[in-house]
């Protein structure tokens, strides 16, 4: 690469030595990942990983892809890179621990109209960031330069995750029964769905976005829809460890409580949550008050403070809640699985 450069690919709009910057200023950040599976180095046409499969009597691989959408404005606004990636591995990772699987590593993919070195690196800074709090490695990873296509500043994120399950450890919602209690782990706000309604209704492009406010507990509002995705990862994974009974996770996106929840349900149970057991985080009403959202649509759009819920047996509540909290995950008791037809009611 030492010899690599073209001068008519640079006319194009295309700096391949900005590409090579970029891998080294990321080297340090990607090998932070690395966990025992990891093989080779940053640089390869492809990502090496060697799964533990010890104890394993039928080892399942779970797959998921997710990128930022449209938060990724509110970062452009602001000038502030670092922590859009861990939204990227959070939107992934989430996904696949619904299923019982342990993360095992991650690929993003980063297109941009001009490569700027510092600015990919703080991108990444922020993907690395994530994969250490889920516990996977970032094994490669893609960034292409797309003049003509996008604006210089303009940039997407989007990833992959695999995780690993053993097949009879598979949590598929199949096990549900009447009675099971629901237990909703606390979101950090807007998390990275909704933003398209977001930006419309608080006009992001013309407000402030830097001055405290009040409302918010003195955090400015870009600050405040900014905040990362929380990884439910280490959390899940304490309740397995701690010998609970997962029955079903839903992780709640965009399209909310309506859409999310209703995926980890039988057709002939409904999970029904009451909303006055866990709190509103304030950016919420902030959004609802400017856009003028009736409520339904809310809880049809937005997580509203839960970013993903777990139904299990009522007889161990208790021990879920202790070892959510000694894993310092905000929990709540939050409703009851009953009869019904597949769906979710709020109360």
């Amino acid at each position: 690469m030492k010899n690599s450069h073209s001068e008519s690919y640079a006319a194009a709009g295309v700096d391949v030595t900005a590409g090579y910057e970029a891998v080294e200023r990321i080297k340090p950040m990607v090998e932070s990942t690395y966990t025992p599976g990891v093989m080779g180095a940053l640089g390869g046409f492809g990502g090496l990983f060697a799964p533990d499969l010890v104890g394993m009597k039928k080892p399942v691989l779970v797959s998921g892809t997710d990128g930022v959408g449209t938060k990724l404005k509110i970062a452009m606004l602001l000038d502030q890179h670092n922590t859009i990636g861990i939204d990227c591995v959070a939107m992934c990772v989430n996904d696949i621990v619904c299923g019982g699987a342990t993360p095992l590593f991650f690929l993003d993919y980063i297109a941009c109209g001009k490569n700027y070195p510092t600015r990919i690196a703080s991108i990444v800074e922020g993907v690395a960031e994530g994969c250490r709090q889920a516990g996977c490695a970032l094994v490669g990873g893609e960034t292409a330069e797309h003049p003509g296509m996008m604006a210089d500043n303009d940039y997407d994120l989007a990833g992959f995750a695999v995780g690993m399950v053993d097949e009879e450890k598979i949590i598929d919602g199949s096990r549900l029964a009447d009675g099971d209690v629901l237990i909703g782990l606390g979101s950090t706000g807007v998390h990275s769905n909704g933003f398209s309604l977001v930006r419309k209704v608080l006009d992001v492009e013309h407000a402030d976005l830097t001055s405290p406010r009040e409302e918010l507990g003195g955090v400015s509002l870009g600050q405040a829809l900014l905040t990362p995705t929380r990884i439910y990862v280490k959390a899940v994974k304490a309740l397995l460890e701690g010998g609970v009974d997962i029955h079903a996770i839903s992780h709640i996106t965009g399209g909310g409580f309506y859409e999310n929840v209703p995926r980890m349900m039988r057709e002939d149970l409904t999970a029904r949550i009451q909303l006055d057991t866990f709190p509103r985080p304030a950016i919420f009403d902030v959004i609802q008050k400017a856009g003028n959202i009736p409520e339904r649509d809310m809880y049809n759009t937005f997580n509203m403070g839960l970013g993903m819920v777990l139904a299990l047996p009522a007889a161990q509540a208790g021990t879920a809640l202790e070892l959510l909290r000694a894993a310092d995950q905000s929990a709540w008791q939050v409703g009851s699985v009953v009869p019904g037809n597949g769906g979710v009611e709020l109360v």
